[in-house]
């Protein structure tokens, strides 16, 4: 039958990045790309990421979590999706301080005063063949990428940096200025990116302000993709263009990030917010290749 059949589900969002968690826990079924595509159909619960709570891995997690696209591919880190599952856990756990593993590495969760979760993302990593590319460049801050003319290039010159998923980010004047929709789809698989990857218009207001827009590895346009907001401010602090402390403007709200000069580790924090809750039609299934 699969793992999402009948499964209940609770749809949330990050700043408007639609998010849909899953908790296997009980279940610990292996969700297929088929069986996730399916669930973010029309009739399933359309998302952005979907969330899949299973039992823990290591010793001193609170669960291992799987991410999926809504294209059914995996990504190894989601900030907001994470920050979704952070809240369902401590409402359920009563606890305030979470840990979770993903194929990316070990995440660590808080509650703040002020009730939101903060995310420690880990450590950005800069290295060619660890963001990574297809060819090697020695100085990631800014590579020989571009779309359109030579010689008046539309896009250019990207920052490119891994938050546990490959992120392409270009400066821009107004990120409202390009047809993102356009150029997305095309820079995300462009050769230079063998395993794809997420791409980033950025505007820096201030040396605390940053406004992006993304086009996300797997997902297409959204609101908010946290890790996506991480990338700007890492590359942008890497430039000496802003603070180490940044608030990031997505299209679907804010969120705070800061590289902490101590370990290097980036930390994301901001609101989620509960939609609905439901359950998956069996039949959504029936095509759907189970393990």
């Amino acid at each position: 039958m699969g793992a999402l059949a009948n499964q209940s589900f609770v749809k949330m969002n990050g700043i408007g990045n639609e998010i849909v968690v899953v908790d296997l826990r009980t279940r610990a079924e292996k969700i297929t790309p088929e069986e996730a595509r399916a669930a973010a159909s029309p009739k399933g619960a359309p998302y952005d990421q979907l969330m899949a709570i299973y039992p823990p891995r290591t010793h001193g997690t609170d669960g291992f979590i799987r991410i999926f696209n809504n294209d059914g591919s995996e990504a190894g880190a989601c900030g907001n999706g994470m920050r979704c599952v952070a809240d369902i856990v401590a409402r359920e756990t009563g606890k305030d301080a979470l840990t979770f593993e993903t194929t990316a590495g070990i995440l660590n969760c808080w509650k703040g005063a002020d009730g939101m979760f903060t995310v420690d993302m880990g450590a950005p990593r800069f290295k060619w063949n660890e963001i990574p590319l297809a060819e090697e460049f020695r100085d990631t801050r800014a590579i020989e990428l571009q779309i359109g003319p030579i010689d008046n290039p539309v896009l250019h010159s990207p920052a490119v940096v891994s938050m546990g998923n490959p992120h392409a980010v270009f400066w821009v004047d107004d990120v409202n200025a390009y047809d993102l929709a356009k150029f997305g789809p095309l820079l995300e698989n462009h050769p230079i990116f063998p395993e794809r990857a997420n791409i980033t218009l950025a505007h820096i207001v201030t040396r605390e302000h940053i406004v992006i827009r993304t086009w996300e590895r797997g997902a297409g346009l959204t609101k908010a993709c946290g890790s996506a907001a991480c990338a700007a401010a890492v590359a942008a602090a890497r430039l000496k263009r802003t603070e180490r402390k940044v608030r990031v403007t997505l299209p679907g709200g804010e969120l705070t990030i800061e590289w902490r000069a101590s370990d290097d580790h980036v930390l994301m924090t901001g609101p989620v917010a509960f939609e609905f809750a439901g359950k998956f039609d069996p039949a959504l299934f029936d095509k759907a290749v189970t393990p």
